[in-house]
């Protein structure tokens, strides 16, 4: 029997504030790496939904989704050693843009992220060899030249969020 391919859905935030990018850098098992603000869709969440939550994990700020910058794939592979597998996933990446709100006080970064930073277009391109994914220049740079699509274009069924079940709980 043979394992049906998926790729992992994942969303990010592209957030832009006079000329500067807010990117993250994070642990990884390639050291620090810098990135979007992103993350995985979770089960029941729409992509606005997941990208919003990502945000606000990764950066303590509210995040509101506005427009689509776009969609991505990538691949990554790792390989293996005597103490763990290899890794080959391939990513499907919907990168949004939108408005950033307060930092949240009360808040804490998410687990393995180290420190948010505001870096320029040049930063980042200069920073290549740095980011956890290759998709990072190629969403900017979409932003920059002005690619936006409206969030209209994403639905999302109702089938997707959760079922309550009886005394409230969700399954």
């Amino acid at each position: 029997m043979s394992t049906r391919w998926k790729p992992s859905a994942t969303v990010a935030a592209i957030i832009e504030q006079d000329g500067k990018f807010l990117l993250i850098e994070e642990h990884t098992p390639e050291g620090l790496r810098l990135n979007n603000p992103a993350g995985h869709l979770d089960e029941g969440e729409s992509l606005v939904a997941a990208c919003a939550r990502e945000a606000l994990e990764e950066t303590m700020h509210r995040f509101t989704p506005t427009e689509l910058v776009g969609v991505y794939m990538s691949r990554f592979q790792r390989p293996g050693n005597d103490a763990c597998l290899s890794e080959d996933v391939t990513y499907l990446r919907f990168a949004f843009c939108g408005k950033l709100g307060a930092l949240q006080s009360g808040r804490s970064l998410d687990t393995g992220i180290e420190r948010t930073l505001w870096l320029s277009p040049a930063e980042i391109r200069a920073s290549a060899d740095r980011h956890r994914s290759p998709l990072i220049v190629q969403c900017m740079e979409d932003y920059l030249k002005g690619q936006r699509f409206p969030l209209s274009l994403i639905y999302t069924d109702a089938t997707v969020t959760p079922l309550p079940l009886s005394g409230g709980q969700t399954a």
